[in-house]
């Protein structure tokens, strides 16, 4: 039987397990004693210096097609930055590539530990997938009609690969079983779902209609994602808690 995450066991990490050397480091934490040199303040003053030096994150790419410089000089008489677009584009083909990764590593889970009342099945693993693969390419071939390079990696890009950094890792950890990769994956649909929003009103304010059509489909299939997900873990919370009949939660 597969353990689960509210299984008791030898959990040594807190302080209760240590009587003895808890009331030293106690005693120790009251005295003031610095557990190494230096203050919160170098520290600070250390993150200046760099902040100062830092060029940022990088730059969009000046566009390497006449069609792309054309784009972006008639956006830029206007009045308007085009970069911000092509910028936050980057974003979320980034994410929407890792959003199939992470799809991908939920089906490993689902092979190994299976599914529970209310829980997944692998048809809608595997849809979700398919989903996110589609919108990847979506925005890919939006990048490209507006001439800029889809495998450049723009600052936004860049951003969100290191704020999600931590997602990947939960759903690749053989430690974790699907209701806990569950919950790395509503951090991640409710990130996606608010990037479609912002794309979709940058591409409103430049009018770029057929565009706000298509992200405008793209946010409805991921707000289905989003109460999805959900679902699945509530059901697998309360259904491992052993109330959901008590809590009257409806079986999904």
């Amino acid at each position: 039987m597969k353990k689960t995450s509210s299984d008791v066991g030898l959990n040594r990490t807190g302080i209760q397990t240590s009587p003895i050397d808890s009331k030293e480091a106690i005693e120790g934490a009251k005295a003031g004693i610095p557990s190494s040199m230096g203050t919160e303040a170098g520290i600070l003053e250390v993150r200046a210096i760099y902040a100062r030096e830092s060029d940022g994150l990088g730059t969009v790419p000046v566009p390497a097609t006449l069609k792309g410089m054309f784009t972006t000089a008639k956006e830029l008489l206007k009045g308007n930055k085009p970069t911000v677009f092509i910028d936050k584009l980057g974003e979320r083909l980034s994410f929407e590539r890792t959003g199939v990764r992470l799809y991908e590593a939920a089906l490993g889970k689902f092979d190994i530990h299976g599914t529970w009342a209310g829980g997944p099945s692998r048809e809608q693993l595997e849809k979700i997938l398919s989903d996110e693969l589609s919108h990847f390419v979506l925005i890919r071939e939006a990048i490209e009609r507006l001439g800029a390079d889809p495998t450049a990696l723009t600052p936004s890009a860049d951003l969100v690969a290191v704020a999600s950094m931590g997602i990947p890792q939960v759903l690749q950890d053989p430690r974790t079983n699907l209701i806990q990769c569950l919950e790395a994956l509503m951090v991640a649909e409710l990130t996606d779902n608010s990037g479609w929003e912002l794309l979709i009103e940058l591409a409103e304010g430049l009018g770029q209609t057929e565009l706000v059509e298509q992200f405008e489909a793209a946010l409805g299939v991921e707000a289905e994602h989003l109460q999805l997900v959900r679902r699945w873990l509530i059901a697998g919370v309360t259904g491992e808690a052993g109330v959901r009949e008590e809590a009257g939660i409806p079986a999904m």
